[in-house]
């Protein structure tokens, strides 16, 4: 038997300190100038390159970013750190990865009507998890006083909470469990560049988590069913985070530019766009639901630009902030939260009988749509 599955609650934790560009561009070029100056003989001689300083207009420009939330934010401006200060915790003590996603499960839970001993199981869907085991979702199953059940994590990059919503999903459809948390606490400031030029602007901090049960168990007063969910994926190194635990076999690699992210930013641009646009007009003619009856799009948060052209080569026309809500320009790029974020904020003014798209791309390449109806 296979099961209707509806989201029924979603939540959002935001971290309380924010970094405008303004202040993100004023200690990066303080950590510039430092540079250049420290290095001048080497930059002389060629043997070094200048670092150029960054602005504030080139960043909106750029991305339409204006600011980010972030854990820590004394550390990421200092210059002579540009990192997040984060002290580790005792191993009794809940985990910081562990803690922000508990917030943002807790407002989902009050939002669906339910509590943890009402789940089956948790996921924990993320771009980097703080440690390789146990899983962060064993620890979040535990915090919320769960008494049965199971848990586990997956990584698929900004397309995550996609990914882990079609993994819930099917758990429900076969049987293997009735509710599922979906979670994504993101700490994306912890694996950025600061110091980098093209990308120390992209990302914050951020956890969103969603519900999804059978609909006939579901109670609360707003319920998207799942028409259906895609997945797409494509190798390719353009995202890339070289981090992990055999760098520590090979000692020359350890603390290299690459165990970081980066990005070919305009390759990343020119190739998936399409993609993802071919993907949300198949999906959707596939599901029987006419592109001219979809009420609004909740895009991935990346880059204003990509969801600007995403969204018009969907609809045939330049899409409003209406059908396509915007967050990143407040939380900046959350990777696999993004898409949750802007569902999560707009999507209660619809009536019943709306159609929407929630949608995701990035690193793999990978890319994931869910197609879901208002049906309370």
């Amino acid at each position: 038997m296979s099961y209707s599955v509806v989201i029924s609650g979603t939540g959002l934790w935001t971290p309380e300190q924010i970094i405008t560009n303004d202040e993100l561009v004023a200690s990066f070029n303080q950590y510039v100038e430092r540079f250049n100056a420290e290095n001048a003989d080497a930059i002389a001689a060629g043997e070094v390159a200048a670092l150029d300083p960054s602005n504030s207009a080139f960043i909106e420009k750029a991305s339409g970013i204006k600011q980010r939330h972030v854990i820590n934010k004394s550390g990421v401006l200092d210059p002579d750190r540009l990192a997040p200060s984060i002290p580790e915790r005792a191993d009794d003590e809940l985990s910081l990865q562990a803690e922000i996603a508990v917030n943002a499960a807790k407002q989902a839970l009050e939002n669906a009507n339910l509590t943890a001993n009402d789940l089956d199981a948790v996921l924990v869907a993320c771009s980097n998890m703080q440690r390789p085991y146990p899983a962060m979702a064993v620890e979040v199953q535990d915090a919320l006083g769960m008494q049965h059940g199971w848990g586990y994590d997956m990584n698929v990059a900004c397309s995550s909470a996609t990914f882990g919503i079609q993994a819930a999903v099917d758990a429900i459809r076969n049987g293997s469990a009735r509710r599922v948390l979906m979670v994504n606490p993101e700490i994306c400031s912890a694996h950025l560049a600061w110091e980098d030029r093209d990308c120390h602007f992209i990302f914050g901090d951020v956890a969103t988590a969603v519900i999804l049960e059978r609909q006939e168990d579901a109670t609360s007063d707003n319920q998207w069913e799942v028409l259906g969910t895609r997945l797409q994926t494509k190798f390719s190194s353009n995202i890339r985070n070289n981090f992990g635990f055999l760098n520590r076999a090979d000692e020359t690699g350890v603390g290299a530019r690459d165990k970081l992210f980066r990005q070919e930013g305009r390759k990343v641009f020119k190739e998936v766009c399409p993609m993802v646009a071919e993907q949300i007009t198949s999906h959707l003619a596939d599901t029987e639901i006419a592109v001219g009856t979809v009420n609004r799009m909740w895009l991935h948060q990346a880059n204003l630009s990509m969801n600007e052209l995403i969204a018009k080569r969907v609809l045939g026309r330049p899409a409003t902030r209406e059908e396509a809500p915007v967050i990143l320009d407040d939380y900046a790029n959350t990777s696999s939260a993004g898409s949750i974020i802007a569902f999560h904020k707009y999507n209660g003014d619809l009536p019943a009988g709306s159609h929407g798209v929630i949608c995701s791309f990035g690193a793999g390449y990978s890319i994931g749509s869910v197609i879901v109806n208002r049906i309370k």
